[in-house]
């Protein structure tokens, strides 16, 4: 009888907590879910296939430059459109898109078209301010840290097998023939994902239907009204905005040689290096729900704070570390990464009117992908031409200066913006 009452009074906390999965979220989730179990696949060995190519270290810098570049240029007016003429358009076609993108990798013949797919499908990306305000639309005040670290989660759950898939198909395949077969699968899940997504309905719209011809007309007035939302935000919105760029920048420069400094500088065998992504998956998926309560429970600050003493420390093992210490720092990445982006979103939610939110985040990501273009390719360069640890010092100096923003300047607001209630059909 006990075990029957336990099993009741269980499942009732789980339709408590949990109670917010409904409606766009819940379709964003599953669709995540897709899309995440190949997107990790083709990661551990990107660095290779590349190299593989004919592509030298800096080929790599020029990827993440053109990549991000291309990111920055539809910031503005996906964030605007987003804002302007909703979110569900954006969404669903582009992700139809991006997934033909990835045809271009699978039948590169070399380096440059590569960097010529990247390029395509980040200009896909131009529904990332749509996607992401949809998510903040939809999440309620007390649920938004868990609702945070719920999408950090699906991420780490279904990213998790993508590395262990991986190594069975270079085995059966090779490195080179092994990538493409991934990247079809790919293409496969993603326009899956695509399907599911014409099932989102808006949540801000002035009635008028998008065009093709406002991704150019809308430009200039895109810019303007991105740089003008600013007069109408809190203070902390623009520190927020600041520790994200620094971190993203020190990411971005050590994320671009880390396969190779882990070959070439500590010894690690390629066969392990196909390891090392699966702690930093399994501590995401681990982790991310009691740091979604803790985010809920204590504020957003805390989490923001511990999540940048974590990742300064990751920086260093990994900088200095062997096998073993590589993939403690892996771990150390992933409760850093969870606390951070899941307090940073919450709090961000917190601040910012829904009206606005897509013309924050295309201003947040056109920065932030051009500081992440930049910094991967000075981190090529770093590591090609300078101390190879230089990347990791470097990175080291700006999450410091990040963790110091926080500390003091960085406040929660007294009073926090409601979540989207009634959704309007598209």
């Amino acid at each position: 009888m006990w075990f029957t009452n336990a099993i009741g009074q269980f499942r009732d906390f789980l339709r408590q907590e949990f109670s917010f999965i409904t409606g766009n979220y819940r379709i964003l989730v599953f669709s995540w879910m897709i899309m995440d179990i190949a997107f990790e696949m083709p990661a551990s060995n990107f660095q290779y296939y590349v190299e593989a190519l004919g592509g030298p270290p800096v080929a790599l810098g020029l990827i993440g430059l053109g990549n991000f570049l291309a990111l920055a240029i539809v910031a503005f007016p996906g964030g605007y459109l987003a804002d302007k003429f909703g979110r569900r358009w954006l969404i669903s076609t582009m992700t139809f898109a991006i997934a033909l993108s990835f045809l271009f990798f699978a039948l590169a013949p070399s380096w440059e078209f590569v960097l010529f797919g990247s390029i395509i499908g980040s200009l896909c990306l131009i529904y990332q301010p749509a996607l992401f305000a949809m998510v903040q639309d939809s999440l309620p005040p007390e649920r938004r840290g868990m609702g945070s670290s719920i999408i950090q989660l699906i991420h780490g759950t279904f990213n998790t097998p993508g590395p262990v898939i991986a190594i069975f198909i270079f085995g059966w395949f090779g490195k080179v023939t092994g990538q493409r077969v991934i990247y079809f699968l790919m293409t496969g899940l993603f326009l899956a994902a695509a399907v599911l997504r014409l099932r989102l309905k808006e949540t801000v719209t002035d009635g008028k239907p998008i065009r093709l011809s406002y991704f150019i007309s809308s430009y200039p007035k895109a810019v303007r009204e991105s740089f003008g939302v600013w007069k109408v935000l809190p203070r902390t919105v623009l520190w927020l905005f600041l520790v994200r760029t620094f971190v993203m920048f020190g990411m971005s420069l050590t994320n671009v040689i880390n396969a190779l400094y882990a070959r070439d500088v500590l010894g690690i065998p390629e066969g392990q290096w196909y390891f090392v992504h699966i702690p930093l998956l399994v501590t995401m998926v681990v982790a991310s729900l009691p740091i979604g309560k803790m985010v809920d429970k204590v504020g957003r600050k805390v989490p923001i704070v511990l999540g940048l003493c974590a990742l300064s420390v990751g920086t260093m093992v990994f900088a200095f570390g062997d096998f073993l210490m590589v993939l403690i720092s892996m771990s150390l990445f992933g409760i850093a990464f969870m606390m951070v982006m899941s307090g940073v979103m919450a709090l961000s939610a917190d601040l910012i009117e829904p009206k606005n939110r897509g013309k924050v985040i295309g201003f947040n990501n056109f920065v932030g992908y051009i500081v992440m273009g930049i910094g991967m390719l000075i981190g090529g360069g770093l590591y090609e031409s300078m101390l190879p640890q230089a990347p990791f010092f470097t990175r080291l100096g700006f999450t410091l200066v990040a963790l110091f923003v926080v500390l003091l300047l960085v406040h929660e607001p007294k009073k926090t913006v409601e979540a989207v209630t009634s959704l309007q059909n598209s």
